[in-house]
């Protein structure tokens, strides 16, 4: 159930809204997207429907990360971890290059640790930070692998969760088979679902040069605070480059509470072009959990990928 339920939290990728939800140091000081004004969608061919049916059916972000073995490139990852105060007691940094001109190798730049990151076993103090190296140090050659198979979700427990994860990042909106209790509480695309929220159009630019579109989708502030609690998901934004339809970026903000754990997270992923080719370029974090007789989790990551090569032979 923990590495499960973790990973629920460390899987959901999305553009980052304006404000930080959870009131402590962040480490996303990166200004990516300017936002002119609200769009008032009139035009038949955009509507709500057709965004919602871009997120549903894209496959873009998933061969943005296939990409990634084409090319040598720099991975600049930083983590922070917290005390009850929300004080940061823990620090990770590495610079890492990711070699793909011949047989992939990953070289270390930087390497540095400070606070309380690691237990006497040598193993991280926090099960977060466990899942955030098992996925972003190790996504280029392990998890998005060309043509990776997708399964039911009934295979060994690292299948099961790398299953989990595809559909999370991928595939915003289906059900997630084997998460008990909040597993169908991604599904915010149902007739059922959609009653609960709003849906908002921006116009902007992205990288000073892109013009995009911000699809937001929130919980309607005027539903009652029981019906509120019941939302895991509370807001999905979604960037739209306006002159292909292609997906840039992606934030979700989920709170959820139940007799087993308690969550606030917030998450996103973005994109950009090299040389016409989509790829990713920041991914953060911030989120508290709390478990039944175990610590709570207090953590917040960034990753900068900058420097795309294509490898050689590629």
């Amino acid at each position: 159930m923990k590495k499960i339920v973790l990973l629920l939290a460390l899987s959901i990728l999305f553009l980052k809204a304006n404000s930080q939800e959870i009131p402590r140091f962040n480490p996303d000081t990166i200004k990516t997207i300017q936002l002119d004004s609200v769009v008032v969608i009139k035009a038949q061919r955009l509507n709500v429907e057709r965004f919602i049916n871009a997120i549903i059916n894209d496959t873009s972000f998933y061969q943005a990360f296939r990409n990634m073995k084409k090319y040598t490139f720099i991975a600049e990852n930083r983590i922070y971890t917290y005390d009850k105060n929300n004080k940061v007691d823990g620090k990770v940094y590495r610079k890492i290059r990711h070699n793909n001109d011949g047989p992939y190798k990953m070289e270390y730049l930087v390497k540095e640790d400070n606070g309380k990151i690691y237990k006497k076993n040598g193993k991280y103090q926090l099960y977060t930070v466990e899942m955030f190296d098992y996925i972003f140090m190790n996504a280029y050659n392990t998890d998005f692998v060309p043509n990776a198979p997708s399964s039911d979700g009934k295979g060994g427990s690292n299948e099961s969760y790398k299953d989990k994860l595809k559909t999370l990042i991928f595939n915003p909106g289906r059900p997630i088979k084997g998460l008990p209790f909040i597993g169908s509480k991604t599904q915010i695309f149902t007739a059922n679902m959609r009653q609960y929220y709003d849906y908002t159009f921006y116009s902007g630019t992205y990288l000073d040069s892109i013009p995009v579109y911000r699809f937001k989708i929130s919980v309607k502030p005027d539903l009652s605070s029981w019906t509120k609690d019941g939302l895991m998901i509370k807001e999905l934004v979604t960037i739209f480059d306006k002159r292909n339809f292609e997906i840039l970026g992606r934030y979700v903000d989920m709170k959820y509470s139940n007799m087993l754990f308690d969550f606030d997270v917030q998450m996103n992923i973005e994109m950009s072009y090299f040389d016409e080719v989509k790829l990713p370029t920041k991914i953060t974090y911030q989120g508290n959990w709390d478990y039944p007789f175990k610590k709570e989790e207090r953590a917040s990551f960034l990753v900068v990928h900058k420097d795309y090569k294509l490898a050689r032979g590629k």
